[in-house]
Formats: structure tokens, sequence, C-alpha cells
């Protein structure tokens, strides 16, 4: 049985409640993971996903900000939810699947302007945000599991528009990309759309900032999918549904897909 799953920064489920209700019908994803809702679970227009036939959901949500949603075709089961680095955030929420597969849902701290915990605040949460998320899969060793979220983190050199200029901007600093690599150590986790697209400039994301953003392209890929060793080969068909970004309205964030055949 193939289960195709979709990630996505959706920047407002209410305000881009038709857009996601777009890409249910066009795409029709069996799972679609959304960060930043910005919406409390009981305003989530739930309703209007279950009658697209995404009959369940888990959630975890917040008035204005952060939020996380995973949204399922089939039954799922919240297994966890934590705070990672006590920010009183909501930014994670995982669930099995009926057949046994587990999904963490990630809306990782952005980190602020200034890669410098002794002078942003916000970075140093960032960076502890990670640490604790490499923790949490030390000692909770993942099987048969996928990881999917906005990780604010572009790690590899062509997952930006220029390497040498994003070295010392937030997402892409070496010191980032490291605390990266120990989360993805931690829980042996193989980065499935750079294992189906090895090679080549990939981004999931453009700033509102950029009058054209399409012709510029000067985008970073800050959200993944991964996935434990043991299911790892199952996956295939990852795609990045640029189109989205052009849409009325859009998020700044593109949706990831990956396929796989469990």
């Amino acid at each position: 049985m193939t289960l195709t799953l979709a990630t996505w920064n959706i920047n407002s489920v209410r305000l881009r409640e038709a857009l996601v209700s777009r890409l249910m019908t066009e795409q029709a994803p069996d799972v679609l993971c959304l960060q930043e809702c910005k919406s409390p679970v009981e305003l989530i227009p739930f309703d209007v996903f279950q009658a697209l036939g995404y009959g369940h959901m888990i959630a975890r949500g917040q008035k204005g900000y952060n939020g996380v949603a995973i949204l399922s075709k089939q039954p799922i089961t919240e297994v966890d939810s934590r705070d990672f680095a006590s920010l009183g955030h909501a930014r994670h929420i995982a669930g099995r699947l009926e057949n046994g597969v587990t999904v963490h849902n990630f809306y990782v701290p952005a980190g602020g302007d200034e890669p410098d915990r002794d002078k942003n605040e916000k970075f140093g949460q960032k960076l502890d945000y990670l640490t604790e998320m490499r923790d949490y899969f030390r000692a909770r060793a993942p099987q048969k599991s996928i990881l999917v979220g906005d990780l604010n983190i572009a790690p590899r050199e062509d997952d930006v528009w220029d390497h040498k200029k994003l070295l010392k901007i937030v997402s892409h600093t070496p010191i980032e990309v490291d605390h990266l690599a120990e989360v993805q150590e931690a829980g042996a986790w193989v980065d499935v759309t750079r294992q189906d697209i090895p090679q080549g400039l990939l981004y999931s994301w453009w700033s509102y900032r950029a009058k054209d953003w399409d012709g510029a392209d000067k985008g970073r890929r800050l959200d993944h999918i991964w996935a434990t060793a043991d299911i790892a080969n199952a996956g295939h068909d990852s795609r990045i549904l640029r189109e989205a970004r052009g849409w009325d309205q859009p998020s700044d964030h593109a949706p990831v897909f990956a396929s796989f055949d469990l």
C-alpha cells in the first residue's frame, strides 16, 4: 500500500483555508502535516477538511502564531507532543497511523535575524530546541517513523541560492547545520527528499520581500521529510510543489511531498 504524505508551513490555516482545500482536492495526499497554523485547535476549519475526505486530525494550537496539525484520510492516534526547550509553544505533535507508522510533525523556531545567542535570545532558543530534539531521539530510538516539518534550516550548499552569501544568515549557518545533523544522527533519520533528488538546487521557501520571487529564485529548502532507516528505502516520488508559492495570497513556503510503499 502506498502512503503519500505532504508537509506545508501554511502561515495561517484559517487565512489560507482555500489553499489547503485546493491542495487536498488537486493533490490528495493521504496525510497532510501543517505548520504555523496560527490558530487555536478548536478554530481550525476541520469540518471543511473533513468534507474533503480528511476525517482525522490531531493538533496543537495557539492564537496568532505557531501551531501544528496532522490531517489524515485514515485514522491517526496521537502518541506524543513535546514542548522542546520549554518555550510554551505549539511546535510538535506525533501520531501513529493504522499501519504502525509514527509521524512526527515539527515547527522548529526560526531563530531571529542575528546568529549569535548572546545578542539574540531567539537564536539561542532555536539551538536549545534542536539540542532537545537530539536528546529526545537518542533516548527513544525511532522505528518505522517519518519526521516532517518546517525545520527552518537549509543544511546543504545546494539547499540555498548562494551558499557563500548565506553562511552568516540564520537558517544556513554552520552551527545550525551541525545541530540539525546531530538530530538526524540521533534518530538515524534519512533525508528522503535528497535520497530521491540527490543533486541540484532545491528550495521550499521564498521570501515575501522579493517582488518577483519566481524570477529572482532566491530560495531555501527549509521544509523536510525524513524517515527512519527501516522504511527509508520504501520512499519515492519526492517533490516540491513550487507552483503553490504562486497561488493567490500564498504562504511563503511550498508543500513538500513523498510517497512510501508500506
